[in-house]
């Protein structure tokens, strides 16, 4: 997963401005007692970011996947 697809799918699962302050405000342990953004700046994945984001807001396991993709009609 690509920054720009974790953006999107922050932006597709929470809503823009949501989305924003949770990956600007919430901690999360799993990444180190870091935000999402901390995490994405100190180089960790943007695939394991959204597998903690998703983890630490309860988002059902069956909407982790695919999000973030541009859809190919």
């Amino acid at each position: 997963m690509k920054v720009s697809e974790f953006r999107l799918a922050v932006d597709e699962e929470f809503g823009e401005p949501q989305g924003r302050v949770l990956v600007a405000e919430l901690v999360i342990d799993e990444l180190g007692g870091r935000t999402a953004e901390q995490a994405l700046s100190g180089g960790v994945p943007a695939g394991e970011v959204w597998a903690a984001l998703c983890r630490a807001n309860e988002v059902p396991r069956e909407r982790w996947h695919g999000r973030g993709r541009p859809v190919h009609h």
